[in-house]
């Protein structure tokens, strides 16, 4: 790999973990695959916020499904 790529590939890995300690402290719940299918649909040109009410919903949905099989 040229060292231009090696750079690029270290700068991305710095990035992703900026991400996800920045993730981490705002509590989203979101683990590192999770975190990365994100990014890679803002970087397709999805609308953030819309993704982010998505993606709450479905954390919302989850936990109801895990709270209904507690109670079985």
């Amino acid at each position: 790999m040229s060292e231009s790529n090696e750079t690029r590939v270290k700068d991305a890995k710095e990035t992703f973990q900026a991400l996800m300690e920045l993730s981490n402290l705002l509590c989203t719940g979101l683990d590192p695959e999770a975190l990365s299918i994100c990014v890679r649909l803002c970087e397709a040109g999805v609308n953030p916020e819309v993704l982010a009410t998505v993606v709450r919903e479905l954390q919302k949905q989850v936990a109801t499904e895990n709270e209904t099989l507690k109670a079985d």
